[in-house]
């Protein structure tokens, strides 16, 4: 995969390279699954490679080393403490010391922060120590932006003042995912300066993710995504259900693991019993998506968790599969209704199994939709659009840097 990424991708040298590009992430293999092109595509355009994250991969395979893994692609790793969640007041200061200090020792030229908690934190110390240019990636705003309790109001508040303090570096850069998300920051006062990039998503490659006609059988829906409640494994199960009581011949299936570390993470216990019972099938952790994809009629994922824009979806487009999913931020961005899949609004789970229902029934439907699904792929999800339109605003930023400088000089 990334040989075959490097030989495709053709990008001009940045002038004056060797400028030092530091990643900040949450884990190291949402990294290697979400941003990696992106950083072999900047170590191509001549940037010196930099990741910092925890040693600590929660949705990993097992046989995955970090280390060694950074070592063979000539990519440094720093390991940091950073936890994905929770509020442990000497476990926040511990992070935020070995932030601090990483930043100053290794002094890196551009720092492209992912995920919230490297946005807020090291959004925030890149602009205490001067570094000269920080990128805030924003892969969707997550369950305290999609959850209106008191409790996510308040830390949504409390978020948005964070975010705009980091936004608020004289040479900072917004990357949002989808439209939705762009409005409610601005909205907040984080991206008050202008200076934001709607990227579709971390991208698609487009030959891994290859169409293919649908497979013989009985059709195949799945929901391929980590088994949280948030991301419609619930509302799935149902569906299944009230189908499989009509006599409708259809299989379910969910991919994806479960981690018992997360409190909203669906019970393995609970993933037996429905494989058990037969309501669904339950095949846990799969590294091998075009092969899953291919063997699917439709992709379903009525999810509410605050996506950016769920990379599944536009994988599921790229194989040529209709898509039925909610109507929310992020998954609208996949479809386009009544073309490609059909949107549903959120909760309604009767319209869900509806279109489900019309899609099992229709092949000749579901083949078109799926087709058209490639073609929006095509158009917008390539995996080589979104390494462009980052290195751009990598480029503005090391440009920005280079005036401020001269100014500075004179």
């Amino acid at each position: 995969m990334v040989d075959s990424f490097q030989s495709r991708l053709e990008i001009k040298r940045v002038q004056g390279s060797c400028s030092k590009l530091l990643f900040v992430v949450n884990e190291p293999y949402f990294f290697v699954s979400h941003r990696l092109p992106l950083a072999l595509g900047a170590k191509q355009a001549g940037y010196e490679i930099h990741v910092a994250a925890p040693n600590e991969n929660v949705w990993a395979p097992e046989d995955f080393e970090t280390r060694p893994f950074f070592d063979d692609l000539g990519i440094s790793f720093h390991e940091i403490s950073l936890s994905r969640r929770g509020m442990n007041v000497a476990e926040e200061i511990l992070t935020l010391r070995s932030m601090f200090q990483l930043y100053r020792r290794l002094r890196p030229d551009i720092v492209h922060h992912i995920t919230p908690k490297a946005v807020l934190y090291g959004g925030l110390i890149a602009r205490i120590i001067g570094v000269p240019a920080s990128v805030l990636a924003f892969p969707g705003l997550g369950h305290y932006f999609a959850t209106q309790n008191v409790k996510a109001r308040l830390i949504r508040m409390m978020l948005a003042r964070g975010y705009s303090l980091a936004a608020g570096h004289p040479n900072s850069w917004a990357i949002i995912q989808n439209p939705d998300d762009a409005l409610t920051l601005k909205n907040l006062g984080v991206t008050r300066h202008g200076r934001t990039t709607i990227t579709r998503g971390s991208g698609v490659s487009l030959i891994s993710f290859s169409d293919s006609e649908l497979p013989d059988g009985p059709p195949l829906v799945v929901l391929p995504a980590r088994m949280i409640w948030e991301k419609g494994v619930g509302e799935f199960v149902e569906v299944a259900r009230r189908l499989k009581r009509s006599g409708c011949e259809v299989r379910f299936a969910l991919v994806g693991n479960t981690h018992a570390s997360n409190p909203r993470a669906v019970p393995e216990r609970s993933l037996q019993a429905w494989h058990e019972e037969g309501v669904i099938e339950w095949w846990g952790r799969r590294d091998d998506m075009p092969r899953v994809l291919s063997a699917a009629h439709i992709v379903c994922l009525p999810s509410v968790y605050g996506e950016g824009i769920p990379k599944v979806l536009m994988e599921a487009a790229a194989c040529g599969r209709a898509i039925v999913t909610y109507d929310v931020p992020g998954c609208r961005e996949t479809v386009i209704d009544g073309v490609s899949g059909h949107l549903v609004p959120a909760g309604d789970n009767e319209l869900l199994a509806e279109y489900i229902s019309k899609l099992v029934t229709d092949r000749t439907l579901c083949r078109r939709m799926g087709r058209e699904g490639r073609r929006l792929a095509e158009a917008e999800f390539g995996i080589e659009n979104i390494v462009d339109q980052t290195l751009k605003v990598y480029r503005n930023l090391m440009r920005t840097d280079e005036k401020v400088s001269r100014l500075a000089r004179t």
